[in-house]
């Protein structure tokens, strides 16, 4: 039976937690067989939400066990192939974003790990997403946009202003070595509101988004320093040919594709943020040569498109806190299409008008979000504060607060805030959840047990069927057959994608 985690009477969170499901990789259905009828336009095959869903979480590698023994830059390779890009994001009230999607597929791990890869050459910083790192294999992909150029009328300005200033910081790197922005600082005056840059910050920036400078993060303070491309890009991985606007473009989409496992046009062009009248046109191309599989969702209006290698989990039975920038709902409307969950971001809204929060993480648990929390990490006093929690309707909250508490507990252990986990009376789920967080006492002896020894049992639970349609499953439906279990390649590895060939695989 298809996992869910509403309400049911039968349940009981804690004589159920030793059920069937387990925390691991899961039978997959696979939708190779589609691909002869769509090409000839013979059918139309239409996948359930809740199959959906299960693609969705699955390419972004939430059908994987977390790793049961020591963590190293193997398994962020091999994430890093699942999700594409991590989004950056200098927010630091409980961890910069871009831990987060770490933690919520691995798990505590060591906190370098992005570090280590960055200073190995394996990542680069690029407008891939928005601010993003990414594997440098993505380095060809993303020079039609360095080439382009920007939208920054101040750039404009500036160079109007000042002809030949961005030739003179580049010289000045070139001589000089890496810069920050406060090494050409020339502001005069009081510094104003947001992304109110001087100069010199504004040449670098420029000089950064037309990829003749790269940026390399600080890890004190996260300040970006500047330095030439050649010096921090393999000069092999530079020399590649750089493929045309259009060919960049499909490979991005077919790239999209993989990371999202299932998206409408909207989706995938906003995975790598393409233009939508440069996609719009290329989707008929890539769907003739059998590069990407079209496709209807129930409760869609809009056809869906799928990898030909995509691998649909039988079941996905994951439990992690998502940070608001996760490829899984950074879309707000794909969030919101796949798992009925409307979410937004309160950073920038005023205190007294919040409705849930400053930072607030989803919680997902199988293949639903069923939850909320406001974090925050209280390094003085080393507590990780809950400061609002709040339940989806129709959840158990009981079994979700148990399993949202165990959680909570890694975390706290991974941040090495020893004080524990303490939850405000904020919120419909803040008082089962400080409940549950009390049975497990307090003591770093007793969190200890609990970081390498990931779940390894769920509750059996009653489907339902809400607005967004079935969530029963385990049905052979549109051409989807069960088969064997998943296939899982090799870490750093991709599926063949057709033509091509400017993606390392």
């Amino acid at each position: 039976m298809m996992s869910s985690f509403r309400a049911s009477k039968s349940l009981s969170p804690k004589t159920d937690r030793t059920d069937r499901f387990s925390w691991g990789q899961t039978p997959t259905e696979t939708v190779s067989s589609m691909r002869a009828g769509l090409r000839d336009n013979r059918s139309v095959t239409q996948l359930s939400i809740a199959q959906a869903r299960r693609l969705a979480l699955g390419a972004q590698g939430f059908n994987n066990p977390r790793p049961a023994g020591r963590v190293d830059r193997r398994h962020l390779r091999k994430l890093v192939d699942q999700m594409g890009v991590i989004q950056i994001d200098s927010i630091n009230v409980l961890v910069r974003s871009q831990e987060l999607p770490l933690f919520a597929r691995l798990g505590p791990h060591p906190r370098s790990l992005i570090w280590d890869a960055l200073a190995a050459g394996e990542l680069f910083e690029y407008w891939a997403h928005v601010a993003s790192y990414a594997p440098v294999a993505l380095h060809p992909l993303m020079r039609w946009r360095m080439d382009e150029g920007h939208a920054w009328a101040a750039v404009d300005k500036l160079e109007t202003r000042r002809p030949g200033y961005l030739d003179e910081v580049l010289d000045r790197i070139r001589v000089d070595g890496a810069v920050m922005s406060g090494d050409l600082d020339q502001r005069v005056g009081k510094k104003g509101p947001w992304w109110d840059w001087d100069d010199g910050k504004l040449a670098l920036e420029a000089l950064f988004h037309q990829g003749r400078v790269t940026g390399i993060r600080r890890q004190n303070d996260f300040a970006r320093v500047y330095d030439l491309t050649e010096n921090v890009i393999a000069a092999e991985l530079l020399a590649l040919p750089t493929p045309s606007p259009a060919d960049a473009h499909k490979e991005l989409l077919v790239l999209a594709a993989q990371h999202h496992g299932i998206g409408t046009l909207d989706d995938l062009a906003d995975y790598y943020r393409l233009k939508m009248p440069r996609s719009r046109p290329l989707m008929n191309e890539l769907v003739e040569d059998g590069r990407l599989l079209q496709v209807e969702v129930e409760g869609w209006s809009k056809p869906a498109y799928l990898h030909p290698a995509a691998q649909c989990p039988r079941r996905i039975s994951a439990r992690a806190l998502l940070s608001p920038f996760d490829p899984v709902v950074w879309y707000r409307d794909r969030a919101e299409r796949l798992f009925g969950f409307r979410y937004r971001i309160e950073i920038y809204v005023p205190e007294p008008k919040r409705q849930y929060g400053y930072y607030v993480l989803p919680f997902l648990l199988g293949d639903e979000l069923v939850g909320r929390i406001d974090l925050k990490a209280d390094r003085k006093a080393g507590q990780l504060l809950v400061q609002g929690s709040y339940g989806e309707p129709g959840i158990n909250e009981g079994y979700v607060a148990a399993e949202l508490a165990e959680e909570l507990r890694l975390m706290a252990d991974w941040l090495e805030l020893d004080g524990g986990v303490v939850v405000k009376p904020k919120g419909d789920l803040s008082k089962p959840l400080a409940a549950a967080v009390s049975t497990y006492g307090a003591g770093s002896a007793q969190r200890s047990a609990r970081v390498t020894t990931p779940p390894t049992a769920r509750p059996a639970v009653a489907s339902v069927t809400g607005s967004q349609g079935s969530r029963s499953g385990h049905r052979v439906q549109a051409g989807i057959s069960e088969t064997a279990p998943a296939q899982i390649r090799p870490y750093g590895t991709r599926p063949a994608a057709g033509r091509g060939g400017w993606i390392s695989r």
